[in-house]
């Protein structure tokens, strides 16, 4: 099941989901943060820059005051199956750019009444990591994403 905020995301998965001969397999409700109902994995990859949007396309990399990104992570819990795990993916780049802390983050992550059963980073590989023209390279080349594992505590 997937689901998203953004109705025009909705439409990309959906004609995604009919191209890619999922039908039947994936569902696609929304728009929302979470479906109905409760999982065992719930995942989530929110913008990963908390500041203001100016287009709709920005929307995928802006989040205001990470108010997505806590949306999420204050919900998550009430979806969760027992014994369940949402997995975040998020890049650094805000921790890189001064944006948001990594204490910031853990401190939201505890309030709203997770634990981080583990991490896993990587490394960037994309062109614009190496690209020394780009104004953020020098963060794009450092940063690191990571899929957060968390569970209720």
């Amino acid at each position: 099941m997937a689901t998203d905020i953004s109705p025009r995301a909705l439409a990309c998965a959906r004609e995604n989901v009919r191209r890619l001969h999922f039908t039947g397999r994936i569902d696609i409700v929304g728009p929302g943060l979470f479906p109905d109902g409760s999982a065992d994995l719930i995942v989530c990859n929110p913008p990963w820059i908390p500041a203001r949007p100016t287009s709709a396309v920005e929307h995928g990399v802006y989040d205001l005051g990470s108010s997505m990104l806590r949306s999420f992570l204050d919900g998550l819990t009430a979806h969760l199956e027992p014994g369940g795990e949402g997995w975040l993916i998020l890049s650094d780049l805000a921790e890189r750019l001064g944006l948001r802390t990594r204490s910031e983050l853990l401190a939201d992550i505890k309030a709203a009444g997770l634990h981080v059963v583990d991490r896993t980073d990587t490394r960037p590989r994309h062109s614009r990591a190496r690209d020394t023209t780009d104004p953020l390279h020098a963060a794009r080349a450092t940063e690191v994403t990571s899929l957060w594992r968390l569970a209720s505590t």
